[in-house]
């Protein structure tokens, strides 16, 4: 009988983190593992098998819920490869899809950024683009008070949050949203 191990020496084991087997267990994928009398987790060279798998299948890419078709085919005994092949061939085909998608994207960009100066001038043709694309600008206080702010500063890093940047004079058609953005800045707090 193979010893039993806790969640760092299962987590060592099978390449995974304490905190991915601890979010596995929790949504289902994995059972919970069995406790001592004082409800530390024990493992099993069984459990640690699966976590593999499943590391494996995260991988290649597949989603939890294709994991978890894939487990419970590699648990049955008596499943057909046929079933196995159609999740794998499923994901190829989704694979293939991000694929035309993503390149897509990467053509738009790299035409966006060949299209814009990148100097002093505040005319940028990706911002132009992206607005053109976008429905028409919001009103002044359609959206929720600080929701633009508390996004952007979770994305800023500590020492960006304390400087405010000199915003660059509005074009003819955009000043309405500079202006817009502004009194945001100001009502919220800003400088």
């Amino acid at each position: 009988m193979s010893r039993a191990m806790n969640i760092g020496e299962a987590a060592e084991a099978a390449g995974v983190s304490t905190k991915m087997i601890r979010h596995y267990e929790q949504i289902g994928l994995v059972p919970a593992a069995a406790r001592t009398d004082s409800g530390y987790r024990q493992y099993t060279e069984r459990d640690v098998s699966v976590l593999r798998f499943i590391r494996q299948s995260r991988r290649l890419g597949f989603s939890i819920e294709q994991i978890a078709d894939l487990l419970g085919l590699w648990s049955d005994a008596r499943r057909a490869s046929r079933s196995v092949k159609a999740v794998a061939q499923r994901h190829v085909a989704e694979l293939e899809q991000k694929m035309r998608e993503m390149a897509q994207m990467k053509q738009a960009l790299e035409r966006l950024v060949a299209a814009c100066h990148g100097d002093d001038d505040p005319h940028c043709t990706i911002l132009a683009e992206l607005a053109a694309q976008s429905p028409a600008a919001p009103a002044p206080g359609s959206i929720e008070p600080g929701a633009l702010r508390r996004s952007a500063s979770a994305r800023k890093p500590a020492a960006a949050k304390s400087r405010s940047p000199a915003a660059p004079a509005p074009t003819a058609g955009h000043a309405g949203l500079t202006a817009w953005a502004r009194q945001l800045h100001h009502r919220h707090g800003g400088h």
